[in-house]
């Protein structure tokens, strides 16, 4: 079993009986659990199976992959998130995907902004995801749905991982055509892509060989020298929690609530200083309910199963 496998599950696992594989769905990578009778007794991960991320055939690839981990045999649920599920014809093109390897299960498919709110142990409340891409999604008591921003890269994902990696590639360009040296991130960015010169960013930008993950990925950059002291990082990480805030903010004035606001995924979860900038931008809006997630998205399945058979 994965060292992972431990008790990293909401108190709803302990009334979920049979078999349920939980899947949360991401731009980089694809997270299995199988819980049996609401414990967590596999949790791996494969490569992304998200069609807006990779093509076909390598999501395909990556969830036989993936169920090869953690087994087939009779499962009686598959509940996934995934990012970029805006319509009913979205999630029925990803369940069809996973049917063949959970041949009888129930399949269900939703934003994974769902899969947040749940591992934050509620029912009502805005989700915001900061990861690769970014979004929000919230409901109130009255069932009633919101979101705000998940757009994908090219429309928005303001405070993602790709925003923060596309905005050092941007601030290293702007110096360039002003005549300036490489600045502190500008030198780290041109380590991490191997090249000399800002100039030859413009072509490893719209490579096909570099992408959203690729890009994404640069944002640890970004966070590295904001802890360092870099003050233009340091307003990037601050930005990027503003915005994610506006996000938040949008879902909750659209449902009438006053919280619970919660923040995860990678960035979300792990970066101090935008939890900070986010924390600050939401309680000038007078929001104060805001917490950060303290477990995986995926184990937030238990609880979504667990109300979806009440």
């Amino acid at each position: 079993m994965n060292n992972r496998d431990s008790a990293q599950h909401s108190p709803a696992t302990q009334d979920l009986g049979g078999t349920v594989i939980g899947l949360d769905i991401g731009g980089t990578k694809t997270r299995g659990v199988r819980f049996e009778d609401g414990v967590a007794v596999r949790d791996e991960s494969s490569g992304s199976s998200n069609v807006q991320n990779v093509s076909r055939a390598q999501a395909v690839a990556n969830l036989a992959e993936l169920f090869g981990k953690i087994g087939g045999g009779d499962i009686d649920e598959v509940y996934a998130g995934a990012g970029g599920i805006d319509t009913d014809e979205d999630a029925q093109a990803l369940a069809d995907l996973i049917a063949p390897h959970a041949p009888g299960a129930r399949i269900t498919v939703v934003h994974d902004s769902r899969l947040l709110l749940a591992a934050g142990g509620a029912s009502t409340g805005v989700a915001v995801i900061a990861g690769t891409g970014s979004a929000a999604w919230g409901r109130n008591a009255a069932g009633e749905e919101a979101r705000a921003g998940g757009w994908g890269y090219l429309l928005g994902d303001e405070g993602s991982g790709y925003w923060l990696g596309r905005e050092a590639v941007r601030h290293s360009l702007r110096r360039m055509n002003q005549g300036l040296e490489p600045d502190t991130l500008s030198r780290s960015l041109l380590a991490a892509c191997s090249i000399d010169e800002p100039g030859k960013l413009i072509a490893l930008f719209h490579s096909p060989e570099t992408g959203r993950r690729f890009w994404a990925q640069q944002a640890r950059l970004v966070v590295e020298a904001a802890d360092a002291g870099d003050e233009t990082s340091a307003r990037l990480v601050d930005q990027a929690g503003k915005d994610l805030a506006d996000l938040a903010e949008q879902a909750v004035r659209q449902l009438g609530l006053e919280g619970p606001v919660i923040l995860g995924s990678g960035l979300g979860m792990n970066v101090r200083r935008l939890q900070e900038a986010f924390k600050a931008s939401l309680a000038e809006a007078g929001i104060v309910d805001v917490r950060i997630l303290a477990q995986d998205p995926v184990f937030g399945v238990p609880r979504l199963v667990a109300e979806q058979r009440a």
